[in-house]
C-alpha cells in the first residue's frame, strides 16, 4: 500500500495515474459511442441495444462502480496536478511555448463541464423512474431546446478535452519523438472531433429532425 501513496506523491506517478485512468475512460467512450451510434438505426434498434444492456443485470452495477471509481480517480488526480502547476508557476508565462496550445490551456475547465454534464446526465436518464422506452426517453429529454443546447455544449467541451487528453497520453506513455509527433497530435484531435461529432449529432438531429428516433 505504501508504493502506491509514493507514486500519487509523485508529479510522474500522477501523470502515470491520469494515462492509466485516461485510456480506460477511452475504451468507456468508445464503448458508449458505439451503443450510442445503433440510435441512427431508429427507434427499434436503439431499444432493442437498451433492453440487451440491461439484460446484463449485476455486471452493469459492477462496471457501473468500476466506471465511478475511474472518473474519481481521474479527477481527483487531474485537480491534484493542477494545483501543483498553479504552485510551481504563481504567474502566467509572458510568452507561451507552443505546446500551450488552447485545447491544452482549458482542460481544467472542459473538465468541470464535463463533470457537470455527467452529473446532468445521470440525473435525466438514470436516476429516474422509466414510463417510457429508451428512445421515447432520449427523445423527448433531448427535445427541450434548454438540455438539447446544454448538451451541445458539453460535448463539444468533451471533444476539447479529449484532444488534448489523447495527445497528453502519448506524452505520458514516453511516445515522443520529433519525426511523428505532429502525427500523434493530428492525430488525436482527429479521433476526438470524430467521437464528439458523432455524440453531437444525436441530440442536432432530435432538435432539427421529427423523424429521428421515431
Amino acid at each position: 500500500m505504501s508504493w502506491i501513496i509514493k507514486v500519487f506523491r509523485s508529479s510522474i506517478g500522477k501523470k502515470y495515474i491520469m494515462a492509466a485512468s485516461g485510456v480506460c475512460l477511452s475504451f468507456f467512450l468508445l464503448a458508449h459511442l458505439i451503443g450510442n451510434s445503433v440510435s441512427f438505426w431508429g427507434k427499434e434498434a436503439y431499444n432493442s441495444y437498451a433492453s440487451h444492456l440491461h439484460s446484463l443485470g449485476f455486471i452493469i452495477y459492477i462496471l457501473e462502480i468500476l466506471l465511478l471509481l475511474l472518473f474519481l480517480i481521474h479527477i481527483v488526480t487531474g485537480i491534484t496536478l493542477f494545483i501543483e502547476n498553479l504552485s510551481a508557476r504563481p504567474t502566467r508565462y509572458a510568452i507561451q511555448t507552443k505546446e500551450r496550445n488552447w485545447s491544452a490551456s482549458t482542460m481544467p475547465y472542459s473538465g468541470i463541464l464535463i463533470l457537470l454534464f455527467l452529473l446532468v446526465h445521470l440525473l435525466n436518464f438514470h436516476f429516474i423512474t422509466k414510463t417510457v422506452s429508451t428512445a421515447e426517453l432520449v427523445k423527448t429529454t433531448l427535445s427541450n431546446p434548454l438540455i438539447a443546447s446544454f448538451y451541445l455544449l458539453s460535448l463539444s467541451g468533451l471533444t476539447l478535452h479529449a484532444s488534448h487528453g489523447f495527445w497528453s497520453l502519448f506524452q505520458s506513455l514516453g511516445i515522443n519523438h520529433p519525426k511523428y509527433n505532429i502525427f500523434l497530435q493530428r492525430g488525436g484531435r482527429a479521433m476526438a472531433v470524430l467521437i464528439g461529432m458523432t455524440f453531437i449529432l444525436i441530440p442536432l438531429l432530435i432538435v432539427t429532425t421529427d423523424s429521428f428516433l421515431q
